[in-house]
């Protein structure tokens, strides 16, 4: 237990600029509390007390803002950072050394049976507010924009943003439309003016031409 603390600690301290010591976690962090709560939760829950298991969990929702099913499977250094809002869903996987923003829910879309939530990749950044659907994996290193909602699978190395979220970048280099060029973007004024005069060329051209059929007709 002490060196479970130990590693969340310094997790937290290395991952949050604002944590000042070991103090300041272990007593104002409520994600750390959280986290805490859920290792407790989650051996009855494996030990078959599940409405014990369900009842602690609940107690930490009540403390923290925080709700921890403790049937999800959660690896060593996750970081939820000032956390008020965050879900995890009973058959949640999360790796090592995630990091949680406040808001963030884990959950299924009630669609599935059996595994019905996601499954988070190692070294994974969640930002404030996204939402990630249905049993589909987040690869490690990924990050998830604030906000975003992911309803697919999401390779290793990626960003994704947007609702629905969609892949911007794998490995730092953009993908998709993403990858236009946003300095040397078309005028569309320009282009509708480029347009206009083409048109203009084609009428004097035509008006040129029915003069010079009139005045042979006139000869």
């Amino acid at each position: 237990m002490f060196r479970f603390i130990k590693e969340e600690v310094r997790a937290i301290k290395d991952r949050d600029p604002a944590a000042r010591n070991a103090f300041e976690i272990i007593f104002m962090y409520s994600g750390f509390h959280a986290v805490c709560w859920y290792k407790l939760s989650h051996w009855l829950y494996k030990h078959k007390r599940f409405s014990l298991a369900r009842y602690v969990s609940q107690c930490c929702r009540f403390w923290t803002g925080i709700e921890i099913h403790p049937g999800a499977k959660i690896g060593r250094g996750l970081f939820i950072d000032h956390g008020m809002g965050v879900v995890i869903g009973e058959t949640t996987e999360i790796g090592d050394n995630v990091t949680i923003y406040q808001g963030v829910t884990l959950g299924g879309t009630g669609k599935e049976t059996g595994k019905r939530h996601p499954t988070i990749g190692n070294n994974v950044m969640i930002g404030c507010g996204a939402k990630v659907l249905g049993p589909f994996r987040v690869g490690d290193n990924s990050k998830i924009a604030s906000n975003a909602v992911v309803l697919s699978e999401v390779p290793d190395n990626s960003t994704c943003v947007g609702v629905p979220a969609r892949v911007v970048k794998i490995n730092d280099q953009r993908v998709g439309p993403q990858a236009l060029d946003q300095i040397h973007v078309p005028d569309p004024v320009a282009q509708q003016l480029c347009a206009l005069d083409a048109k203009l060329d084609r009428l004097e051209k035509m008006i040129q031409k029915q003069k010079e059929q009139d005045e042979h007709e006139n000869i």
